[in-house]
């Protein structure tokens, strides 16, 4: 129980650090408006999935930008801003849930309406 209080706990110190990180210190106009919904630490440390949105650019040209690019400098911060042993590899993916989301309620403000009108 304690080892994933741990994780859950890295997680979100990472998610807040990488959220600086990229407001204060990364000038790439290929990215746009990116958000970091979370961070997932695997139990061993050495990798975390972080889940991103982004606004004003395509996902998947983000992603691969991040993979690519900018994975190894972003890595690089997070270990000068936190205390852990060995930083975890970044891996980087974009999160659909926010777009799911908005549609669904699309969709049942469109069958409302539907019904309304009936």
């Amino acid at each position: 129980m304690r080892e994933f209080q741990r994780i859950d706990r890295l997680g979100t110190e990472l998610r807040r650090e990488l959220a600086e990180v990229l407001r204060d210190t990364v000038r790439d106009p290929r990215l746009g408006m990116v958000t970091i919904q979370e961070v997932r630490v695997t139990r061993d440390l050495a990798h975390a999935k972080v889940f991103f949105t982004c606004m004003g650019s395509d996902a998947t040209a983000t992603a691969r930008l991040f993979n690519r690019t900018l994975s190894g400098f972003l890595r690089h911060e997070l270990a000068r801003r936190v205390r852990v042993r060995s930083m975890p590899e970044l891996h980087f993916v974009y999160d659909e849930s926010v777009e799911r989301g908005a549609r669904l309620m699309d969709l049942i403000q469109q069958a409302v309406a539907e019904e309304n009108e009936e």
